[in-house]
């Protein structure tokens, strides 16, 4: 009776671990399915940013994207592929860099960009002014020495909304999603293997009754089969 109960206990856990897995997976999986994961090319957007880190981008509307915010879009030539900016103006701003204190400024107003690669926002490049058209977006690198953005890119320099894929999400959401990931498929494989080893034991259990019928208790010692007398 010992024995049977350990196998059931086994394939009881197992199960609960399954469907556990099979929960979390779901919980999980589902709000993942609007990220998409990118590398950071280049050393355009350090210090936050640095060549090859993953970065998480949600999926947003052209009606979501906001000043300040890191996304990915289709840049036009001379990049013309997918990289990530910041976006320092959207429809109908005025951008223009520098001011006396060599900032850039939004509608006149100095911005203020704790993000810089040594606090440089001008980055040698030449001073310009730029009146975004509606519908499009300015867009510039956090390490203005080392970045090709709207200051170079080809139709003068904005980009259309439409063109952004989606926008960098630096909170802990993303990577606590993946863990949970990881610790679902976990109680999966646990699960599995627990079940499977109560499947084991009892297929094997089974067998060895059928070789070996158990005497019920209290029942006499079986007599051994006399042999078979030859005339």
């Amino acid at each position: 009776m010992t024995a049977r109960r350990s196998r059931r206990g086994l394939r009881g856990a197992g199960l609960v671990l399954l469907a556990v897995g099979l929960l979390g997976t779901a919980g999980t999986l589902v709000p993942l399915l609007g990220y998409s994961v990118r590398a950071a090319s280049g050393d355009s957007m350090t210090p936050g940013f640095a060549q090859g880190d993953p970065v998480f981008f949600e999926e947003v509307g052209p009606d979501d994207v906001r000043r300040g915010d890191i996304v990915l879009f289709r840049a036009p030539p001379p990049v013309g592929q997918e990289t990530m900016k910041r976006v320092v103006g959207v429809g109908g701003d005025s951008v223009a860099c520098c001011d006396s204190g060599e900032r850039v400024t939004v509608n006149g107003s100095p911005l203020r960009e704790p993000y810089l690669r040594d606090g440089d926002a001008v980055g040698g490049a030449p001073p310009y002014d730029v009146k975004v058209p509606h519908g499009q977006v300015f867009l510039l690198g956090d390490n203005r020495m080392d970045s090709l953005d709207s200051r170079f890119f080809e139709g003068g320099g904005t980009v259309p909304v439409a063109a952004v894929k989606g926008r960098a999400d630096d909170t802990s959401v993303p990577m606590l999603l993946v863990a949970g990931v990881t610790v679902s498929g976990v109680a999966l494989l646990a699960g599995a293997g627990l079940a499977l080893v109560g499947r084991v034991a009892g297929r094997r259990r089974a067998r060895t009754a059928g070789q070996f019928p158990e005497r019920p208790p209290g029942a006499p010692p079986t007599a051994p089969a006399r042999p078979a007398s030859t005339q």
